[in-house]
């Protein structure tokens, strides 16, 4: 028996309506009880703790004389007096409890029965009205016309069998002819319409509304069982007195309180601990002196080849360590400051779940300074290896690193001679050359965990963007924001929810942030709470946030980047050395005069959009742009050798041919790129190329460079932007420059 089987006469639906307003006229009667039933407790609370309130004021007064007199009386009394108050809070809580757990859940569940009402009875008027149009009306409307044509065909045969004359004859049998034919159309779509009818009608009460019917009756028992659940965590709420519960919450308990942390790893441990002792040190592989002469194990070579070498090295070593020292002591006062912070909230009993948070920041902040301090320890090492070599040489000479015989006093030999102290002379320019001085820096900064981070530098942080797009940057359910409220100095959460996008205000009280449970002293660390603890945003709307949405990744703030020295000067302003604050990475910072006109900013910028979709070893890499402010600045990567025209300047001569073509290799490789990605570089010249430190060449300065989709630029304000020098003769007729 089932709704599908037995209700598929038009009564049936009557009734199932008529069900569905008696069921939601008794959950609507159990919500106004929980109602009255919180109401009543809450006041009966109310009543003990005033009576609790007025016998306090009067212990207060003692009689005289009688001020430190306690009786076995007197303390019954104050055990009454005491429990009764316990009593009050407790029925407070359970007045709480019922609003916010059953309440809430039947006034939610009336809710969707009437959307369900609402739903069944549309659909059900859907395949009604289908049904009806198929069985009756269609039918009925061919019906008539079939009997019309009928009685016109009947007349029309009449008159030609009439006729008398050939010409009335004739135009009679026309006639007749045409309305037999459309009676026997009609005849066949009637028939068509009776069949269709049929199957319409056997397919109704087989298939369409006995689905209907079924899929209603699992929703409605599916609806009483989240009645039931209800109903049961009423009874559990509102029961004062059950020795069965008592016995259940005292098991429950005592197998809490037999839990001891620092005992739940033993197992564990035992099944998973390194089976033997640590990995062998890492030693000098000898069979690397097979074959060589005069290397010593573990010995540095300083002879007049190395020395360069080894005072560029030792000169390195000393400026970075004194870096990372003061790095370590950074990160060694971050790790103390944390662990004096979370000592001092775990006095005030601070929530657990928040304190865990800081622990794991704490864990983050000791891991980023044990790596530096064994960079440190590494670079103590390097240095004290080295300077002992030094020290051993003091002020000799350093020795030959090779020992070459004179081979005769002939002109010859004196050439090879000349030739090998030539050679000698080359090798030591060379690794000099290696060793350039590198572009100074801005010194290291200590990493701030995500969560602790300012507000502007979250990625998930869109700034003042319109209401309106904000639903088009959310897709997935969890999926959320935090944007400025226009108009108002506010901030708003953004989240979809049920294909809906639903906005929070974050309110803002005593300089803590707060939406509906725990206040945090920064917005960041409130969605980082939401986010690790997977809490419902606010207990009605149900949300829980689950992917941030970040923002443009080339978007930076000017206060992301620290600025080092001027290390050059391009068309639009000066270019800078620099960090990001993030995570210490090296960049170059390309700035745009404040004075300059609007059209030659978006010039300025338009080498930023271009390079944002190139990614290639010898195109220089875009790091961001920051436009919110002035100046503008593009930020790329460091290249720390400097362009290539200097650099063929200084040490083109100590240069190999080979060297020099695998250079030219890198530039026609990034020329290949910017050729399949239809872009016309326009200026490529060395001193538009950047060279690194190994001598990988890299393809610079975009700011002549257009986007052509065939290829073909063609120059309508003139011959300005037009490299002249280079350019083939016949493009100056028409202007046109040809990739």
């Amino acid at each position: 028996m089932g709704f599908a089987t037995e209700f598929s006469c038009p009564n049936g639906h009557t009734a199932l309506l008529r069900l569905q307003d008696s069921e939601l006229k008794l959950m609507e009667c159990m919500r106004k009880w929980m109602i009255q039933r919180s109401k009543s407790d809450k006041e009966y609370a109310s009543q003990l703790h005033q009576m609790f309130t007025q016998i306090e004021k009067l212990e207060q007064s003692p009689i005289p004389g009688l001020s430190d007199y306690s009786s076995q009386l007197s303390q019954t009394w104050s055990t009454v007096i005491t429990q009764t108050e316990n009593l009050s809070h407790i029925l407070r809580n359970h007045s709480d409890c019922l609003n916010s757990g059953p309440l809430k859940k039947l006034t939610d569940l009336i809710r969707e029965k009437q959307q369900l009402k609402k739903s069944y009875t549309e659909q059900w008027q859907l395949l009604n009205q289908d049904y009806l149009k198929t069985t009756q009306q269609e039918t009925e409307n061919l019906k008539t016309q079939y009997r019309n044509k009928v009685k016109d065909t009947i007349q029309a045969k009449k008159k030609y069998q009439e006729a008398n004359r050939d010409r009335d004859r004739d135009r009679t049998k026309e006639k007749y002819v045409k309305n037999t034919w459309k009676l026997q159309t009609l005849h066949n779509q009637y028939i068509l319409a009776i069949r269709s009818a049929k199957l319409h009608q056997e397919q109704h009460y087989s298939l369409s509304l006995p689905n209907l019917h079924e899929s209603m009756q699992t929703l409605q028992e599916k609806m009483v069982s989240i009645l039931k659940d209800i109903l049961q965590e009423y009874h559990k709420i509102t029961s004062l007195v059950q020795e069965e519960i008592a016995a259940v919450h005292q098991e429950i308990q005592n197998a809490i309180m037999n839990i001891n942390p620092s005992r739940e790893y033993e197992y564990f441990i035992q099944m998973n601990r390194s089976p033997g002792s640590l990995p062998p040190t890492v030693t000098f592989d000898t069979s690397l002196l097979e074959e060589t002469d005069n290397l010593e194990e573990e010995e540095l070579q300083l002879n007049d080849l190395t020395i360069e070498n080894v005072q560029h090295t030792l000169t390195s070593v000393e400026e970075e360590l004194e870096v990372v020292t003061d790095t370590v002591n950074i990160k060694q006062e971050a790790v103390k400051q944390l662990k004096t912070e979370i000592a001092s909230e775990e006095r005030s009993r601070a929530d657990q779940i928040s304190l865990l948070a800081r622990c794991q920041s704490l864990q983050d902040a000791i891991l980023q300074h044990d790596m530096s301090l064994c960079s440190k320890i590494k670079l103590q090492g390097q240095r004290e290896l080295l300077k002992k070599k030094i020290n051993e040489l003091g002020t000799r000479d350093p020795p030959p690193a090779l020992q070459l015989q004179d081979d005769g006093q002939s002109i010859c030999s004196i050439d090879r001679e000349s030739g090998i102290n030539q050679t000698l002379e080359n090798i030591k320019n060379h690794i000099s050359g290696i060793f350039r001085p590198k572009i100074t820096l801005p010194p290291l900064l200590p990493l701030v965990p995500e969560a602790q981070k300012p507000l502007s530098q979250q990625s998930w942080y869109h700034g003042a963007i319109p209401r309106t797009e904000v639903l088009g940057l959310l897709t997935n359910n969890g999926d959320f924001l935090v944007r400025e409220s226009q108009g108002k100095q506010e901030y708003v959460l953004s989240v979809l929810w049920d294909a809906q996008p639903r906005h929070f205000i974050i309110q803002c009280i005593d300089n803590l942030y707060r939406l509906e449970g725990e206040a945090f002293p920064t917005i960041p660390l409130l969605v980082d709470n939401f986010l690790k603890t997977k809490q419902m945003v606010t207990k009605k709307s149900g949300v829980i946030l689950s992917r941030p949405i970040v923002k443009d990744k080339w978007v930076l703030e000017h206060e992301e980047v620290i600025l080092g020295e001027r290390i050059g000067r391009g068309n639009f302003g000066e270019v800078f050395s620099g960090r990001l604050r993030a995570d210490n990475s090296p960049v170059a910072v390309k700035t745009c005069r404040e004075t300059l006109p609007p059209d030659l900013k978006d010039k300025f910028l338009s080498e930023a959009r271009i390079l944002k979709q190139y990614f290639h070893p010898n195109i220089v890499k875009l790091i961001g742009v920051c436009t919110q402010k002035h100046p503008i600045y593009i930020v790329m990567e460091l290249v720390q050798g400097g362009d290539f025209l200097t650099f063929l300047r200084n040490d083109g001569p100590r240069l190999k041919t080979k060297e020099l073509i695998r250079m030219s290799e890198n530039a026609a490789a990034g020329m290949e790129y910017l050729e399949s990605k239809h872009c016309i570089h326009r200026d490529l010249a060395a001193r538009n190329c950047l060279v690194t430190e190994k001598n990988v060449l890299k393809i610079s300065d975009f700011g002549m460079s257009r986007e052509e989709a065939d290829g073909v630029y063609s120059s309508t304000g003139g011959m300005k932007q037009i490299p002249v020098k280079w350019t083939a003769p016949e493009a100056l007729n028409y202007g046109i420059s040809l990739h």
